[in-house]
């Protein structure tokens, strides 16, 4: 095969590290993580990082390389994810990406979209607001200056919001009015195969990873971190509602409800924003390492 990045995406607890890990031991090759979550090192068990046998299975990337307290962007992500690429592409003609965060997927294989330079105040002032008003004030904004782009964009990541709005306010037009412009050219074919189950398989599989987190100590992992609550990496489902069962605001059984609602809620996101991107071959959960490598062949020619 020529120099080719199979990306496997999909929504979350679909399975994608069990295919990717899979797959790498097929094309014996390697794996790089666009899971913007599992790039944090104090953030283990509510992000399901890959366990240590799955790390040992094949080599991976861009898995708890960073601290929370460190700024790390998606264009960030893009430069060391493309200097990465062409490292392994010296001695694999085959890499794996895999990851459920839409955004980062696309900064590797389309290039990221390119803004004008914003005032800092303006930023700030959104900052204050979502400080004061709440994410639901962000939300109304986008809505109303940028439609098509709140029907898109995780509406419960501030950081998202902050960055749209930004460009909304700074610039007078929306900031999805930016999107799809020129791009860099990348040096490598892409393959993308989605995982895709029915939604209550999906649900039942959300629900299920959720009590093992549970049990696996999420609670004990959230408390650690209560003293860096505000920090954007910690503003993710699973950390949280936490938060606010810790703060006394909620009921833990409540707040465990919650997890498995927000991560239902952020599950369709992610299926919407694939379903939207073309060219992806769409493979069942459960769908044999056989077909699956086939399908990829046959795309490959």
């Amino acid at each position: 095969m020529e120099r080719t990045l199979i990306s496997v995406v999909g929504p979350t607890a679909i399975g994608k590290t069990k295919l990717a890990i899979a797959l790498a031991k097929h094309y014996n090759t390697e794996i790089i993580s666009a899971d913007s979550r599992q790039f944090f090192k104090e953030m283990n068990i509510g992000t399901a990082v890959p366990s240590l046998e799955e790390l040992a299975a094949a080599p991976h990337h861009f898995i708890q390389h960073k601290s929370i307290s460190e700024p790390y962007s998606v264009g960030d992500f893009e430069r060391d994810a493309i200097a990465k690429l062409e490292q392994l592409f010296k001695r694999n003609s085959v890499v794996i990406m895999v990851g459920g965060s839409g955004l980062y997927v696309d900064a590797v294989t389309k290039g990221l979209d390119h803004f004008p330079e914003v005032e800092e105040s303006v930023r700030q002032k959104l900052n204050k607001e979502l400080a004061e008003k709440g994410i639901s004030a962000l939300q109304k904004q986008l809505q109303h200056l940028d439609p098509d782009y709140f029907k898109r964009v995780d509406i419960h990541n501030p950081h998202r919001l902050v960055r749209a709005l930004e460009i909304c306010i700074g610039t007078g037009k929306p900031y999805s009015s930016f999107l799809k412009k020129d791009k860099n050219k990348r040096s490598f074919k892409t393959i993308t195969i989605g995982i895709e189950a029915d939604r209550a398989m999906i649900y039942e599989r959300i629900n299920l990873r959720v009590d093992l987190m549970i049990k696996a100590g999420l609670l004990e992992e959230v408390k650690s971190l209560i003293e860096h609550k505000a920090l954007n990496a910690l503003q993710t489902v699973g950390y949280k509602e936490l938060f606010n069962y810790f703060d006394g605001l909620w009921e833990l059984d409540f707040a465990i409800s919650e997890i498995k609602k927000n991560t239902r809620r952020f599950s369709k996101r992610q299926l919407t924003w694939f379903r939207k991107t073309a060219g992806i071959t769409w493979v069942d959960f459960d769908e044999k390492i056989t077909d699956v490598v086939h399908k990829i062949e046959t795309d490959n020619k």
